[in-house]
């Protein structure tokens, strides 16, 4: 019992120390996302061949809903298979709140968020190619409205009765309230990390968990990228945190933060009438992270 207070009177005060710089990083992030949300969806439906590089520049904007935007523009048919797989590999979740929150040097978060766009914009654009070339990409029409049949949405009537609520209903104090959920939802999973962290480091010894994945890194880059998959903020942020403890080395990371694109996949199989295309696309992704996360072990790439 008295291992188990200590573990958590350590976890707790570590992360009350991030939850200012958190709840900042979020107040910032909503107030972009609801300032430019509808001009973001507008800009991405109209970049045509250029949307796997449009996508995944936006994916990198440190903001919650974008690959759950663009799940449900692929579903209606609006972006292509290879914008939907960018923007999921660029998207950078929880991990750049998690940096600030820790105070990391700028220039290693910037470099891999460029690095998750790069894949993203390169991954992107060979899978619009080779789906032209294969005849398999559509018939280039949106299929909106089967979407919102599918969903039962009721479309029309939101889009005819509820502007004025839409208009005054994200004001200031949704933004701020928004903020505080996520603030503690983050919060609540660092601390939980934290805690389970600490208290593998106390019965097992830092030793033993680096030779089970420091020292194993073709098995860690297969089991992050998994990690990655599971459409919860705490994938991320575990991710991250491991990351910055030192547990995971730079291939391993790439992985598991190229697969963790949100609640993304998650729409995805939600919303598209496709059990067969949300397989592939969520193999796809996986595959991708794996294949970056071990080609920059071996690389010896460090950020």
């Amino acid at each position: 019992m008295d291992l188990l207070l200590h573990v958590l009177e350590h976890s707790a005060l570590d992360t009350l120390r991030l939850v200012p710089f958190l709840f900042v990083t979020y107040l910032a992030m909503e107030a972009l996302e609801h300032a430019s949300a509808e001009r973001v969806q507008a800009f991405v439906e109209r970049s045509g061949k250029a949307g796997p590089a449009v996508g995944a520049l936006l994916g990198a904007v440190p903001q919650c809903g974008f690959s759950a935007m663009a799940a449900t523009l692929y579903a209606g048919r609006v972006v292509t298979a290879g914008t939907l797989v960018a923007v999921i590999l660029s998207t950078s979740d929880e991990m750049v709140p998690v940096f600030l929150a820790h105070r990391e040097p700028m220039g290693r978060l910037l470099a891999i968020v460029l690095a998750k766009v790069v894949v993203g914009v390169v991954v992107g654009l060979l899978v619009d190619v080779a789906l032209r070339a294969w005849h398999r990409a559509g018939d280039g029409r949106p299929h909106i409205s089967e979407l919102c049949e599918r969903a039962r949405c009721h479309c029309e009537e939101a889009d005819h009765g509820h502007g004025h609520d839409h208009e005054h209903g994200h004001g200031r104090w949704a933004i701020v309230r928004s903020a505080a959920v996520h603030t503690v939802q983050v919060g609540a999973w660092i601390l939980a990390i934290t805690f389970v962290f600490g208290l593998v480091m106390e019965l097992v010894g830092t030793d033993a968990l680096a030779a089970l994945l420091v020292n194993h890194p073709v098995r860690a880059t297969f089991v992050s990228a998994l990690v990655g998959l599971v459409p919860n903020c705490g994938a991320s942020v575990a991710i991250t945190e491991l990351y910055l403890e030192g547990v995971l080395t730079t291939g391993p990371m790439l992985a598991g933060l190229l697969s963790s694109g949100g609640v993304g996949l998650l729409v995805l199989w939600r919303t598209n009438a496709s059990a067969g295309q949300n397989a592939v696309i969520t193999a796809f992704v996986y595959a991708v992270s794996v294949a970056v996360g071990l080609v920059a072990g071996m690389l010896g790439i460090l950020f």
